[in-house]
């Protein structure tokens, strides 16, 4: 039997394909792309294809093939794995979730990846619908990410994002500590083959994109070491990590970049991680407009760096506030 379905608000703004995995999921990628191709499938009687973005009061025409399957309500989530990601929520309202992430768990899924954010976000649907992901944070970060509750959210939130409306601090332990105490890094980045395999270098103008970092030592260790505040103004992959490296003081434990294996060893209390944290993030609420300002606590692992060194792990001030 036929569907015929109306594209509600909530999944206004969203691909014709993902919506379709999220409400027939027992229909595999193969099928969809025959129903599509065939025509099988019409939005307001037209042949579309999977990328299109969905409009709400369209009318779709779904294929029995389709709407017969028996949509799946859970995709196996143990009660355990609905507490951990629930336990990581540290903003929420009807329209944006905050989680803070742990270091060493990945956002999304990949090769050798079988748990990751995306895979448990069932965890913490609202009304029936699964929050989206907006950004992501490398598996070795820590701190905020932030989640919209529906396809129109996350369309508003990807505006954000593209337009730079967003403030996003981050907190690192650099070695050694940055000559200068404040300053801003402007380069060209790109991923470069290599030594090791691939990794994002620094080229020439008409081979990357711009990346611009600001950043603002907050405490020192002698000169051995620095806790340094990071404001990336662009969104390039690893830009924190490259333009440490470039400055001549890579983060701690950022074994892709550099290595501290000798600084580790003579601290061992040092725990043997990337010391990155995603601290802060402030932005307009992408529905009612008012200012959002989420602080994400450090990683409990990494707070044993910042108590070793008598750093203010609980520090809320804003190193940036005088900055464009």
């Amino acid at each position: 039997m036929v569907d015929n379905v109306t594209v509600t608000e909530e999944d206004d703004g969203m691909r014709l394909d993902r919506w379709l995995k999220k409400k027939y999921p027992d229909t595999t990628f193969s099928n969809m792309q025959k129903i599509l191709r065939t025509g099988q499938l019409r939005v307001d009687g037209k042949r579309v294809k999977g990328d299109m973005r969905l409009v709400k009061g369209q009318s779709l025409r779904v294929p029995p093939q389709m709407a017969m399957a028996i949509p799946k309500n859970e995709r196996g989530l143990t009660k355990k794995d609905v507490d951990f990601i629930q336990s990581l929520v540290i903003y929420k309202d009807k329209h944006v979730i905050a989680i803070n992430k742990p270091a060493g768990l990945a956002t999304q899924g990949g090769t050798k990846i079988n748990r990751h954010i995306d895979g448990l976000l069932d965890g913490l649907v609202y009304d029936g619908v699964r929050p989206h992901l907006v950004h992501r944070l490398d598996k070795d970060t820590s701190g905020i990410l932030l989640l919209a509750r529906n396809p129109r959210v996350a369309k508003l939130m990807g505006g954000l994002f593209q337009g730079r409306d967003i403030r996003k601090y981050y907190w690192a332990i650099t070695v050694p500590a940055p000559l200068q105490h404040q300053g801003k890094i402007k380069t060209t980045m790109a991923k470069v083959d290599g030594p090791g395999g691939e990794k994002m270098r620094g080229v020439s103008e008409d081979r990357g994109k711009t990346a611009i970092t600001y950043y603002q030592v907050m405490e020192t260790a002698h000169t051995k070491l620095a806790w340094v505040a990071f404001w990336p103004k662009t969104g390039r992959t690893h830009q924190i990590r490259v333009h440490a490296l470039e400055m001549g003081c890579p983060l701690l434990g950022d074994y892709k970049y550099a290595s501290h294996q000798q600084l580790l060893e003579e601290l061992p209390q040092l725990p043997n991680m990337l010391h990155l944290h995603a601290r802060r993030v402030i932005l307009l609420h992408p529905v009612t407009g008012k200012k959002l300002d989420i602080t994400a606590p450090l990683d409990p692992e990494m707070k044993k760096t910042w108590k070793f060194f008598n750093f203010n792990p609980d520090d809320k001030s804003d190193p940036f506030a005088d900055m464009e």
